[in-house]
């Protein structure tokens, strides 16, 4: 007798739902849901002299219908870096894993031989990647033109980004750190210097290396080697700064205080220089490297219209991008990447676009466009975040909101998304990278969650995804904003043990 396929379909469909409920009866969900933390976590927040009314706590079973835990998951809340993870998952969906950033280079003058009878353009559109190897690469390619003499000058063309000019001292008081970078079309290699602090026991001495451009700095090592624990290193150097950093001018830095033996080979990073100044010191120093002929000196402007470029360079892959963004907290590439979000046309929205990359409409990235889009977007996905305040897309920022709750359901809606696998894969790993990499050390959870972490005076927070014991994964999100929230770790750690002990 022939076999019905329409009732093999029927069995097979019974067969599967017998399976679902048996597994539910085994693992059962982890815990009721409860407005109230674990003892394990108020009595370290006790222990922190920190009140649980000054947190927001989120923690939700993929998969399950309701939350473990909400704890004035609804407060808008600072999210320090975490705010990342909006910025990096909406630029997943919204600009594709592979998405890349261009840099150009063009001729403004006549071309005879290997002779450039006029000026170099160099035209950014906000590649967050273009370090000092991949600036290398696009100086390289072009002395591989045949290209061998600039008689004019280097023009810098920044009118990609239209934003605001800012005060880096702003912030913190700190306008030389690094993370105190403002964002440019044209941002190589994040304008930093590195100082490469180097112990030599021998001669009881520490010896210092400047990379890349030492010509454009006067160095004055005071330092003296000791021994004993490698805490706070950069806040016992004791660096004096001082000078004009623009047009060229060379900046004056003495290094007093004390190094540790035991801290062993570190770089102490510093954006001193305008971004004029430091690209076309290393400009020319690659230049003239490769054997190219160069006199002139640097400016801004803007690119010839309607010529194709001597040589583009493309920036790696988005995908990439955002595990540095992620795992390292970087904020600069993160407003970066936060600017591009303006420049492409999404789904039902009416955003400008470019033939292809959205790099070429001529029209320059805002931060007033990359708001719209991510909150269109946002709406686009039933993410409905009536708290949020998005200021510059890193975190870095005294105003920016969100609270636990929708950071929690911003993670769920990742784990459904087709850039699961990138989005996750880009944060760091309890104790194996990033900025988790000693956390919960030696302990049954390490390697078990993907969290990203936030920190500036007065909020410190996390989000992320914890593989329980029983293989199911946990969204956990903990924000604290309070005065003595620099003592929140010991409660935070506390809860990812308590979600991946929790599971049975």
């Amino acid at each position: 007798m022939p076999v019905r396929f329409e009732h093999v379909r029927q069995v097979l469909k019974l067969l599967k739902l017998a399976i679902s409920l048996l597994v539910a009866f085994l693992l059962p969900p982890l815990h009721a849901f409860s407005s109230e933390l674990p003892p394990s976590v108020s009595q370290a927040l006790r222990r922190a002299a920190i009140p649980e009314s000054a947190t927001g706590v989120y923690v939700h079973e993929i998969g399950a219908g309701r939350p473990l835990i909400a704890l004035n998951a609804g407060r808008a809340m600072n999210p320090a870096s975490v705010m990342k993870l909006l910025t990096t998952f909406a630029g997943l969906e919204m600009l594709g894993p592979a998405y890349t950033w261009k840099t150009e280079l063009y001729a403004n003058g006549i071309m005879n031989g290997d002779t450039l009878q006029g000026d170099l353009v160099i035209k950014g559109y906000g590649d967050p990647k273009l370090n000092l190897e991949n600036f290398w690469l696009l100086t390289r390619r072009l002395r591989q033109t045949g290209l061998r003499e600039i008689t004019g000058d280097l023009i810098v063309d920044n009118s990609y980004f239209d934003i605001p000019p800012g005060d880096p001292a702003a912030f913190d008081g700190k306008p030389y750190r690094v993370y105190n970078v403002f964002p440019e079309a044209v941002m190589v290699n994040y304008k930093t210097l590195a100082l490469r602090l180097v112990p030599q026991s021998e001669s009881k001495a520490v010896r210092v290396v400047i990379d890349p451009l030492p010509d454009l700095l006067d160095l004055t090592n005071n330092l003296k080697l000791t021994s004993g624990k490698c805490d706070a290193w950069r806040d016992a150097l004791g660096a004096e700064i001082q000078g004009n950093f623009t047009n060229g001018n060379r900046a004056s830095i003495a290094l007093n205080g004390t190094y540790s033996s035991d801290c062993g080979e570190k770089n102490l990073h510093l954006s001193l220089h305008d971004s004029l100044s430091y690209t076309f010191g290393l400009f020319k120093q690659f230049w003239i490297e490769q054997g190219g002929l160069f006199r002139g000196k640097v400016r801004p402007g803007t690119a010839p219209q309607g010529q194709f470029p001597l040589e583009t360079h493309e920036s790696p892959p988005l995908s990439e991008i955002v595990r540095d963004i992620n795992k390292f907290s970087n904020n600069i590439a993160a407003r970066q990447l936060y600017l591009a979000l303006g420049s492409r046309r999404q789904e039902g929205t009416e955003l400008p676009s470019g033939p292809d990359s959205g790099q070429s409409s001529g029209t320059p990235a805002t931060l007033a466009r990359s708001e719209t889009a991510i909150r269109q977007w946002l709406a686009s996905r039933d993410l409905n975040f009536p708290e949020l305040v998005i200021e510059n897309g890193s975190g870095l920022s005294r105003n920016e909101r969100i609270s636990a709750g929708h950071i929690g359901k911003l993670l769920l809606r990742a784990f459904q998304s087709p850039v699961m696998p990138e989005f996750i894969s880009s944060l760091p790993i309890t104790g194996i990278d990033g900025t988790m990499k000693k956390r919960l050390e030696g302990t049954a959870a390490a390697r078990q969650a993907h969290i990203k972490t936030g920190l500036l005076e007065g909020a410190r927070t996390m989000a992320g995804y914890m593989l329980d014991k029983a293989g199911r994964r946990v969204v956990v999100v903990f924000f604290v904003n309070h005065p003595r929230s620099g003592d929140a770790q010991t409660a935070m750690d506390a809860l990812l043990q308590w979600v991946y002990e929790s599971g049975r």
